[in-house]
């Protein structure tokens, strides 16, 4: 699943492109990939003719601001990812004009989603699984949504300091930290990639409880939380299988990986082998020497 560094290279990404420009028509063929409103050609009255003022990242949402204060609220969930291009249609497939990355690559490919503006470019979304959900939104509503407002706080925004890392981790009371870290109500935007690298380099057993971690512990977890996430954002987010940038391209931040999807691989640190294991279900990946505590 996109985690924060990939959703806000999206982001960014599309922010230079696609500003200002008005949308002219929607196609999708998947039902529920738009589920507010439910029906595509409900979901197409609500947008046609309205044009892109800004686009925003809240945890791992893409917000798309529209005029008459509406908003497409985008979840990529586990596979998707938003493409800024041109497509034409051929028998039943939709071809990418004119990239190379877009057109070759097959994660780029499965298209169930498209937005056309009037440059005759397009906003496509491309979800293999076909997990992701799109909805619109009055912006005064999606501010009241208790789904949203449940949101955790933002872990790279300037003000979010120590204190409030502790608070925030200190609502969950209880519970391994590795869960915890992934927990959107507690702090949003990291799932498994980020959080084992966080704690591999913090030196912390994901296993260990919150209430088990020492003040140094929690600082460093704190320290690296804010490095590595700005660190992958620089470096466009991990494409470890089917993330790509809006452009098509590849992220970066898989050259840095230092345990996920490293099992068995030799520890940077110490030489040990990496471990896998299971927490709630999902894989973790540590160091069994360097966060042995």
């Amino acid at each position: 699943m996109p985690e924060l560094p990939e959703v806000e290279t999206i982001v960014r990404g599309l922010r230079k492109k696609i500003l200002n420009l008005k949308i002219k028509d929607v196609w999708s063929n998947v039902e529920n990939i738009i589920q507010k409103p439910e029906k595509l050609k409900d979901f197409k009255r609500e947008v046609k003719g309205e044009i892109i003022k800004d686009i925003k990242r809240r945890g791992k949402n893409i917000l798309i601001y529209l005029s008459n204060n509406k908003v497409i609220l985008v979840h990529q969930k586990m596979s998707g990812h938003l493409l800024y291009g041109e497509w034409k249609k051929e028998n039943d497939d939709w071809v990418a004009v004119n990239s190379k990355k877009l057109a070759q690559d097959r994660w780029n490919k499965y298209l169930h989603l498209i937005i056309f503006f009037e440059n005759e470019k397009q906003l496509a979304l491309s979800d293999l699984r076909k997990f992701a959900k799109v909805e619109v939104w009055k912006e005064d509503n999606l501010k009241k949504d208790k789904n949203f407002k449940k949101l955790g706080p933002e872990p790279l925004k300037e003000d979010f300091t120590f204190d409030d890392f502790k608070k925030a981790l200190n609502t969950r009371r209880s519970g391994k930290i590795k869960q915890i870290l992934m927990d959107q109500k507690v702090i949003v935007g990291i799932g498994n990639i980020y959080a084992s690298e966080i704690l591999w380099k913090a030196k912390v057993n994901p296993f260990k409880g919150l209430n088990d971690l020492t003040e140094k512990e929690l600082k460093r977890i704190y320290k690296y939380m804010k490095e590595i996430l700005k660190k992958a954002i620089k470096f466009k987010g991990t494409s470890v299988s089917d993330y790509r940038t809006s452009d098509g391209s590849r992220g970066r931040f898989s050259d840095f990986l230092n345990v996920y999807h490293k099992e068995n691989n030799l520890c940077p640190e110490c030489g040990s082998k990496i471990k896998k294991a299971k927490i709630s279900g999902r894989s973790t990946f540590f160091c069994p020497e360097c966060q042995s505590k």
